[in-house]
């Protein structure tokens, strides 16, 4: 059983009770994503798998075979940073930093939802197929994701300026 993490196969671990955050951590050594609560709780972990936002936490590996997971290390292509990362480096998105990584998957998986017309608690018009990113719209979607050190306002700011300002296609 295989997966595809960041364009590379890789092997379902041997142990089924092994989380996916587990996985990309400790045998494959990608730390981006985070382990903050290992509950579900906070966010930190969230990965993306075949463009949707995941808890990696709570996800057992061998879930995933066949699926195509990206991490926030494989965002960045060519030696360029993903054009969220850079927003939240120009907006101040983060501070110590611990919870960007899942911030910024989440937030890609989000834009993905609204572009679908997948509507939150907030959406004004619940039939519409379409759904305007407003910065209530994004502060609702990535409620889920916390931080604490207070980078609120510069991660809505980031992905306002990336996705509502500048729709430049499909979010991964």
């Amino acid at each position: 059983m295989t997966m595809i993490i960041n364009g590379a196969e890789v092997r379902s671990p041997e142990d089924p009770r092994m989380s996916l955050l587990d996985l990309l951590r400790d045998r494959l050594g990608l730390s981006g994503t985070k382990k903050g609560c290992n509950q579900g709780a906070c966010g930190a972990c969230t990965v993306l798998v075949d463009g949707e936002r995941m808890l990696s936490c709570l996800a057992l590996a061998v879930q995933y075979d066949g699926r195509t997971i990206t991490t926030v290390e494989g965002l960045a292509g060519d030696g360029e940073l993903h054009e969220l990362q850079a927003a939240f480096i120009e907006y101040d998105g983060f501070q110590c930093g611990y919870c960007t990584p899942g911030q910024i998957c989440s937030a890609i998986g989000m834009v993905d939802e609204v572009r679908r017309g997948v509507p939150s608690t907030v959406t004004e018009d619940l039939v519409s197929e379409t759904v305007a990113l407003t910065p209530g719209e994004v502060r609702e979607r990535m409620s889920g994701n916390l931080c604490r050190c207070g980078a609120h306002n510069g991660i809505v700011e980031a992905i306002m300026r990336t996705y509502a300002v500048a729709d430049a296609g499909p979010a991964t």
